[in-house]
């Protein structure tokens, strides 16, 4: 591979005029036709058939229509109202201004007049509970005659709206159906909004990765110490990205594509795209200093670094495709849309790079930074800081891996503790809506009120006169559970009661672990009633669906890091002719995505040294997709710096001569990729949505650890202390796999004869 990338490399370096020309016709192509033809993105959020699917199947049979609630992009909307500190909301005042604002809610366009909202305190005196709180009666009621606070103090109504999906509603009636409660807010009344109809879309703001690019461009002046150098991986991603972001608009007029997708596809086209062309800059400025023609130095560098970069974006595109099998639809996207942006940053640097390199020759290291310059990892001569390490840890490898490995250990041991949910009204800032209603509703009714369990029973089996006792017998045991608070009483359906509906309020909230086990017991408990009565049931809601999202993505987590690591190691395998340096690679990663979890668990669920207020369960998402991510990042550092430290033992250095040169040529460039991925998930911190700042520190810190601790100390200690056996790898083995030169054993040889050739005297007769 190197030859052909060598060739290529002259190639456009000296067709510079060309190749720079084409590029640009299909970069403008590509925008063209993407912005012509592209379609709107969908919002669908798709799951694999969950257990709370079932009791929706229920619910459809005996309830039309009840179970679109439960549907992920579903309009829902629950008012909660509190009385003022000392005040009740029968009070006469407070219950003219609940009437007035229940009247308001009438008049607004985009509530479902067919559904008429029930007033809370109305609904609780039709119930008898106002006179009479009888708790066998009253717990389900909408007003806290049985609540945790001041009795009828706190009320909730649940208000349908005539909006289909949750991506169709707007800003507009997003704030309609807010201010409908002003004048109740003035009144006195404490008036907050949850569902999906106070949940604001995220939209991108850029932040990250302008954010990104400014620390990308600081790092490369200092990387290159050279301005100009610095502008040109910039380059190269505008055009990467901007080729990705068109093909995937281009392919929404074929297939219908999440918006999701271009979320993964920007931060990774942006963070690899300049980080292959920093690779392909670097070797190319070696190649300055070591020969005078600028051609034969791109066009070495194109075959040495650019066949680096190819296998490192292989491993990186083969671990954002291996999301889709997780079944996930939305992961399915933004894994294939992060994929297409990893094939567009290795094009642009193989075939862009060096008809960019031709067209700044020698210019593209002027003005060198004279105090950056003096410390140049391309010459050899330098003493950098890079080379000093890769001494002291050649000098003592044991010491180096066994401090690493304990600092790895010590982070991960807080990951035993994870425990993983979905973003809930708790996990919204302080000062939302959504967040205060919550908050409301748990002092009002309890936390369990929040994440209640909807179980829906069909008793098509069960004779009739056995139907009522069969329902008593499942609320009965239902109740019987410690973590269950109340069952309420059954409401039926119009089929000779062939259906039945109760409500399950816990004693915990939605993403504690407590309620998530009462959801496995109570549908275990299904078999014995099924015998005994013939009923069967399904149980559904916010709490459930949290438990099977969770359960889910859990047992998704091992296959997907089997299948990924396993075809990654047998590409590394190809890359390095080796069999241990692969595996040592993959339990490297593992050591550095242990302490990951065992860091964001610290800091994210148990609130560890202040940095967050408000520590939660950690996104269910994250471990996935943060081992999608960091993998492919992790194997291109593996790749960059191990393959130079090959290179220099293929040509004769011993195992630690040839770490410590790999890492003198090589620790600078990795060190500032590294900080560029770093720069740009660190910046999701800035945000306000925990699950965003937990994202963000997840993937940087992932990064972080893998890059300095395991790829750049780790790995080479361990290099060091196995010696040649290294690059040991069985000879049955060597002959039947392809050479793909990696580290240009071809290409130099092929120069070489170039060379004898020059030499050779010319006979004139």
């Amino acid at each position: 591979m190197s030859v052909y990338l060598y060739r290529w490399g002259k190639f456009a370096f000296r067709r510079k005029w060309i190749v720079l020309p084409v590029w640009l016709i299909l970069f403008l192509l590509l925008g063209g036709l993407g912005a012509q033809l592209k379609e709107p993105m969908s919002n669908d959020f798709s799951m694999p058939a969950l257990p709370s699917a079932r009791a929706n199947d229920i619910l459809d049979k005996h309830f039309p229509g009840a179970s679109d609630a439960f549907k992920f992009d579903a309009v829902t909307g629950t008012y909660v109202i509190a009385a003022p500190d000392g005040q009740k909301l029968t009070d006469p005042a407070n219950r003219a201004a609940l009437d007035a604002f229940i009247a308001k809610l009438g008049q607004l366009d985009i509530v479902d007049h067919s559904k008429p909202v029930m007033n809370p305190v109305e609904a609780a005196d039709k119930m008898g509970c106002l006179t009479n709180p009888d708790p066998s009666q009253c717990s389900g009621a909408p007003l806290n005659v049985l609540g945790k606070t001041d009795p009828d103090s706190v009320a909730f109504m649940s208000v349908p709206f005539t909006i289909k999906k949750f991506t169709d509603v707007t800003d507009e009636q997003r704030k309609a159906a807010y201010d409908v409660a002003s004048d109740a807010r003035n009144a006195g009344l404490d008036v907050e909004m949850s569902g999906s109809i106070a949940m604001t879309s995220a939209v991108p703001s850029g932040k990250s990765e302008m954010i990104g690019m400014a620390v990308a461009l600081v790092v490369m002046i200092v990387a290159f110490g050279a301005i100009v150098a610095a502008f040109v991986p910039i380059i190269t991603a505008i055009v990467g990205l901007g080729a990705a972001t068109s093909l995937i608009f281009l392919g929404t007029s074929v297939i219908e594509v999440p918006s999701f997708t271009t979320f993964l596809a920007s931060m990774i086209g942006i963070a690899l795209s300049i980080d292959y062309a920093l690779f392909i800059v670097s070797r190319y400025k070696h190649e300055l200093a070591v020969q005078d023609s600028p051609e034969e130095a791109a066009g070495t560098a194109t075959g040495t670094a650019g066949s680096a970069v190819v296998f490192a974006g292989l491993t990186v595109i083969i671990a954002l495709a291996g999301l889709s099998i997780v079944g996930v639809e939305f992961l399915t996207f933004m894994g294939l849309g992060g994929a297409i942006a990893a094939a567009f940053a290795v094009l642009t640097a193989i075939t862009l790079m060096p008809a960019i390199l031709g067209a700044f020759g020698r210019f593209l290291f002027k003005p060198k930074l004279p105090l950056i310059a003096k410390h140049d990892p391309e010459d050899d001569n330098s003493i950098t800081v890079g080379m000093r390490v890769g001494r002291l840890i050649g000098k003592a490898p044991a010491v180096a891996l066994l401090l690493s490995v304990v600092v790895l250990g010590a982070l991960a041991a807080p990951a035993a503790g994870l425990n993983l949910g979905l973003p809930g009204d708790d996990s919204q800032p302080k000062t939302s809506t959504i967040r205060k209603a919550y908050e409301l509703r748990t002092d009002g009714f309890g936390e369990g009120s929040n994440g209640v369990l909807n179980i829906a029973a069909d008793l098509t089996n069960v004779p009739a006169d056995q139907r009522e006792p069969a329902v008593a017998a499942l609320r009965s045991k239902l109740e019987s559970y410690s973590g269950m608070d109340y069952v309420t009483t059954p409401k039926w359906s119009g089929d000779d009661k062939a259906g039945a509906l109760l409500d399950g309020v816990p004693k915990s909230g939605p993403n504690n672990q407590d309620t998530k086990d009462l959801v496995i017991d109570a549908r275990d408990a299904e078999a014995q009633l099924k015998s005994e009565f013939g009923i069967e049931y399904g149980i559904t809601g916010t709490t459930a669906i949290y438990a099977d999202v969770d359960h889910v993505l859990l047992g998704k987590i091992v296959p997907y890091l089997a299948i990924v690591a396993g075809a990654a190691f047998l590409l590394l395998i190809l890359v390095f002719r080796s069999i241990l340096v692969p595996l040592t690679a993959a339990v490297g990663f593992l050591l550095s995505m242990a302490a990951t979890f065992g860091a964001t668990v610290l800091i994210f669920q148990e609130g560890k040294f202040g940095l967050i207020d408000d520590p939660h369960p950690i996104i269910s998402f994250l471990p996935i997709m943060l081992i999608g991510l960091v993998f492919g990042l992790a194997m291109d550092y593996q790749v960059f710096l191990v393959t130079r430290m090959r290179e220099e033992f293929v040509h004769g250095k011993s195992a630690t001569e040839a770490m410590v040169s790999g890492y003198h040529h090589g620790a600078r460039v990795v060190t500032a990729a590294a900080i560029i991925m770093i720069s740009v998930f660190g910046s999701f911190l800035l945000e306000s949505d925990p699950t965003a700042k937990s994202f963000g520190f997840a993937l940087a810190v992932g990064v972080l650890l893998d890059a300095f601790i395991v790829r750049m100390i780790l790995i080479p200690s361990l290099l060091v202390l196995m010696g040649k056996w290294s690059w040991w790898m069985p000879e049955w083995l060597d002959r039947i796999l392809p050479d793909i030169d990696i580290e240009g054993t071809k290409l130099r040889a092929l120069q070489q004869k170039a060379v004898d050739l020059d030499k050779e005297p010319v006979t004139v007769g």
